[in-house]
């Protein structure tokens, strides 16, 4: 309901503060707690058959344990983006990686791979993470049981605090039953096989957040400090600067997916999966305007305009139930029957309109031009999607019926395309000159270096 970001707002605006730490410690335990206890209270009331169809209990509880873990990991990766220690945090995140990509290499060989290995496998590696974060905090923060002390009376005043705070966002409660209704239904009207198709697609989605994502909190962080001095013209130039170039990121890789669906298909998920195909393409524009989504809404975090937040997401979130019916519902009741694809229509559609009205209330708030960034999305969209379009064309002409070898093809040229024209015309992206810049006087001197070496040698 808002409150981990609240925390971390407020740990990047007052770090000497060390007592949020422990309260907001206590406040994870209780909604761990209270997430455990409505399970248990669901089993022994015998619902579970009416709320998660047809699933085994056991994966339910394991499912709850690893979602409070995942919560956990967020919360002490925010203190180290807080601190400054994001170095430390990230060099711990990939070896995490290493460790989990041999697991599950390891379990692959051994057939292992199965749904309780693959959960035990996920709580090791959050726990892993879990204590390396806590490692590194105590590294650099240099905590003490006296500055980790907590009296009644700050007790009490960070719970006024956070409540208000966070009580607007506890209206978006709608927001969450739309999410649980999506799956829900899409269980209910097309079985476990359109789930695993939606699932599929929204994973191979996510994957192009991961370029990112990182810097969501790394932008908030400077949004809350800048916003503690009232400095919005410094927050006006972070946003023109870093905003466009990450949105240009996501689209690159995005529409690249899109276009490529069939074959990302067939190489990750195999024949059972080809059915997914349509849902993976849609699926695929997601992570695009999400990009923008996930850096608008840390604004409205910074500069604490939870309730027009709110606002936003309820009215969304709304529109969206009888939309969700609509495209997933049977023809004889009045929907389209169109399963993962047809929630994937809904995601993508919803989500760019609610991030467009978003990005309007946050470029009148900094004084920036709208029209330019609507412009903007729509030019790189289509400009990444003829590159991605054209490369597949020339590396199926040149390599019929070798998906792997097509693919990397077309993602080469593709690539060598989209260099061109950020190099050329950086503005059409979105992207800064003075990055273009940077990154090939980088590449140049590193070229030059390894030219040198190789003349001495």
């Amino acid at each position: 309901m808002g409150t981990t970001t609240c925390f971390y707002t407020n740990v990047s605006r007052r770090p000497s503060e060390y007592s949020l730490i422990p309260f907001y410690l206590y406040f994870t335990g209780l909604v761990s707690a209270v997430v455990l206890g409505f399970v248990a209270l669901v089993h022994f009331s015998g619902a579970q058959n009416s709320i998660w169809l047809g699933q085994n209990l056991v994966y339910v509880y394991l499912a709850a344990g690893w979602g409070l873990l995942s919560w956990y990991v967020q919360i002490f990766g925010g203190i180290t983006d807080a601190y400054g220690i994001t170095v430390s945090a990230e060099k711990a995140r990939m070896l995490q990686r290493t460790v989990s990509l041999g697991i599950v290499v390891l379990l692959y060989l051994y057939h292992q791979l199965y749904l309780p290995q693959f959960f035990l496998y996920h709580y090791f590696i959050l726990l892993f993470l879990i204590i390396a974060f806590i490692g590194i905090i105590s590294r650099n923060v240099h905590l003490s049981r006296e500055r980790l002390s907590l009296s009644g009376q700050k007790a009490k005043e960070y719970l006024k605090e956070f409540f208000k705070y966070s009580h607007p966002i506890v209206v978006a409660l709608v927001g969450l039953v739309e999410g649980i209704f999506d799956r829900w239904l899409l269980q209910y009207y097309g079985g476990s096989i359109q789930q695993g198709f939606y699932s599929l697609s929204y994973q191979i989605g996510a994957i192009c957040l991961l370029f990112t994502s990182a810097m969501t909190p790394l932008l908030m962080r400077e949004y809350s400090i800048l916003h503690g001095t009232n400095d919005l013209s410094e927050m006006g130039r972070l946003f023109k600067r870093y905003i466009p170039t990450l949105y240009a990121i996501a689209a690159y890789f995005s529409c690249f997916i899109m276009i490529q669906a069939q074959d990302v298909v067939k190489i990750v998920g195999g024949s059972a999966f080809q059915g997914s195909a349509a849902a993976v393409a849609i699926m695929a524009l997601y992570p695009i305007h999400q990009t923008y989504g996930q850096l608008t809404s840390s604004l409205f975090y910074a500069t604490g305009q939870t309730r027009l937040y709110r606002n936003i997401s309820v009215i969304f979130s709304v529109v969206s139930l009888p939309f969700t019916y609509f495209m997933i519902a049977p023809v004889e009741k009045y929907g389209l029957n169109y399963g993962a694809t047809g929630l994937a229509v809904k995601m993508v559609a919803i989500n760019i309109v609610a991030v467009n009205v978003q990005l309007y209330f946050n470029a009148r708030l900094l004084r920036l031009n709208y029209w330019r960034y609507l412009m903007n999305q729509a030019s790189c969209i289509l400009i990444f999607i003829g590159f991605a379009y054209l490369s597949a064309l020339g590396a199926r002409h040149i390599l019929p019926g070798r998906t792997v070898y097509e693919f990397v093809l077309s993602g080469i040229v593709y690539t060598f395309m989209a260099v061109m024209v950020i190099y050329l015309k950086p503005e059409i992206m979105g992207v800064a000159k003075e990055d273009v810049r940077f990154i090939a006087d980088r590449v140049r001197d590193r070229l030059n270096s390894i030219f040198k070496k190789g003349l001495e040698r």
